[in-house]
């Protein structure tokens, strides 16, 4: 973008944020991402008064000085020529004089003057936009809910001289794909909204050279209160009732949950999902993925909320260079394989050190192979070596049917034996969650580095899901066998294929949910956080490595 030549009117409340911080104006000004915080819900709601649209500004070339005073709300201002458009909560005008008051949800600053300097550039703007138009403005007020009190601005030639300057770097900002580097350990961060989405001390941290390093502190929450919703069975109803979604068989409700819980909605099967409903969900930024009855992940539904187009256009350069993609598949690769051995080291009753020492062989070669096409062969052959030991991690309880649980190599479409259904499922239902954390960051899931694209797949889900096969669909397996959670008649087998019940792929999700909500320490960051949530910062590690944020991708390992 050519700043002296875009004729795009930058929001005077972008202004502030990028007075305040360049990278959050990035963030919700070029990639078009917002997340909401108590903070931005109270301050939406004290401006719940001066934010309806009242009668315009009298004009300034025949208002007199005999006129009385005049309170105008929710006007919009704009100029070509400063390259700013303000909405003003609300102007005093007396004649051709106008006092702009910003309204501010906070307390006085405690600083000379009482205001930040972010505060006094947005309503130094609104002075500015005024001038334009043909008013005094000389001076304006910030109104403090929280301290019930009003702040006088004066727009004397040092701060005019400032607005000038961060508008004009402002505009050149936004032509900038790639986000300033985050504040380093800032009193901003913890109470930004988007400190999950900017990941500030955790970027610091990976655009360092050296390891180890000062860990980064602890902004976001482990885990969200959110909820995933599988709607399976037949003939059931997903219908709107007010704020949630209700679910009904044969006109009985079920099941009522708030859209504001939800994570995600699965449907299975011939299950019917309203219009409405679908429009509220989408609305909410709820992904609704669709499976078979069989299990298998098809479809999703989501509304407008992918703005990050900077991201998908390098996603796709990216994908059609292979001395590009090849670092990310290989990434993808260690973190699969170091996970592999680590669930055979946990869960092995004796692990086979020439099966150990053939995936940690398996791993020097990832780093060293030139091209996908080897990198394939090493996968193949590691996967081998995994699931030749992989039917000695079970254990099923005394009482069941070992004969039934009995494991001798992966196959699929369809799966023949109850495991290989059960891995069949989870790593559908994982690559779900894979797919919503990546389109939750801006990605096309369709469009892969290392899984090659093709009609009706989703691609990047399955690159990014690759290293939490053995740590979550793997385990989930065990755990459900070992635990006696499924048995041998929860399943329907014949010379086709092997088929799970209700009740069996019940019982899977709950462990899987189970699985995703587990608390489990992040070996870079240093702190807990959940699968889930883990996959979401993966995702979001991906495309600041995709854009040059920071030097790789870091794949996530355990030990």
């Amino acid at each position: 973008m050519d700043a002296s030549t875009d004729t795009t009117l930058l929001p005077a409340r972008m202004v502030n944020e990028f007075t305040y911080c360049p990278r959050l104006f990035h963030l919700e000004y070029v990639d078009g991402v917002f997340a909401d915080n108590l903070d931005t819900v109270e301050g939406r709601s004290v401006h719940g008064r001066v934010d309806r649209e009242e009668d315009l500004l009298p004009d300034p070339e025949t208002s007199g000085g005999e006129d009385p005073p005049r309170i105008t709300r929710s006007v919009t201002l704009s100029s070509t020529a400063l390259g700013v458009v303000a909405k003003m909560d609300l102007v005093e005008t007396e004649g051709s004089g106008a006092i702009p008051v910003d309204t501010k949800k906070g307390r006085v600053a405690p600083v000379p003057g009482g205001a930040w300097d972010p505060e006094r550039v947005q309503l130094c703007i609104q002075g500015l936009l005024l001038q334009e138009h043909g008013y005094r403005a000389t001076e304006g007020y910030i109104y403090y809910a929280a301290s019930r009190r009003r702040v006088l601005v004066v727009f004397d030639d040092e701060l005019v001289a400032l607005t000038r300057r961060k508008i004009a770097e402002a505009r050149e900002a936004a032509g900038a794909t790639v986000p300033p580097p985050p504040l380093v350990d800032s009193p901003k961060c913890p109470r930004c909204s988007l400190v999950g989405i900017c990941l500030p001390d955790e970027v610091n941290l990976l655009r360092q050279e050296q390891r180890p390093r000062e860990l980064p502190r602890r902004l976001i929450p482990g885990r969200d209160n959110l909820v995933p919703v599988h709607v399976q069975g037949h003939g059931l109803d997903i219908g709107k009732k007010g704020g949630s979604i209700v679910i009904r068989e044969r006109g009985r409700v079920v099941e009522e949950v708030h859209i504001k819980d939800i994570s995600n909605l699965s449907v299975y099967g011939n299950n019917r999902i309203t219009a409405q409903a679908q429009r509220a969900l989408c609305e909410a930024g709820v992904t609704i993925s669709w499976f078979t009855s069989g299990g298998w992940f098809y479809a999703f539904t989501r509304g407008m909320h992918q703005k990050n187009v900077e991201l998908r256009r390098e996603q796709f350069r990216v994908a059609d260079r292979p001395d590009r993609n090849l670092a990310f598949a290989k990434a993808y690769m260690v973190g699969k394989i170091s996970n592999c051995r680590t669930l055979l080291m946990r869960n092995h009753p004796e692990p086979p050190p020439k099966v150990l020492a053939g995936l940690k062989n398996h791993l020097a070669l990832v780093r060293e192979a030139r091209t996908a096409e080897m990198l394939l062969g090493i996968e193949g052959n590691a996967a081998r070596l995994y699931f030749s030991e992989f039917g000695n991690l079970l254990k099923p309880r005394a009482g069941k049917t070992l004969a039934a649980f009995d494991f001798q190599g992966r196959n699929r479409r369809p799966p023949r034996d109850p495991i290989n259904a059960l891995l069949s499922f989870g790593y559908s239902v994982l690559c779900r969650d894979a797919a919503a954390a990546l389109l939750s960051v801006g990605f096309d899931p369709q469009v892969g580095f290392y899984h090659k694209v093709r009609p009706g797949r989703p691609a990047l889900a399955l690159d990014l899901m690759e290293e939490f096969r053995p740590l979550v669909t793997d385990s989930v397996v065990l755990t459900v066998v070992n635990n006696g959670e499924v048995t041998p008649d929860g399943f329907l087998c014949t010379r086709i294929g092997c088929a799970m019940k209700p009740e069996t792929r019940k019982a899977f999700l709950q462990a899987y949910e189970r699985r995703m909500d587990t608390l489990v320490t992040h070996p870079v960051f240093g702190y807990r956080m959940s699968y889930r949530r883990i996959l979401e910062v993966q995702a979001r590690l991906l495309g600041r490595a995709l854009l040059g944020d920071i030097p790789e991708y870091p794949a996530f390992t355990t030990r």
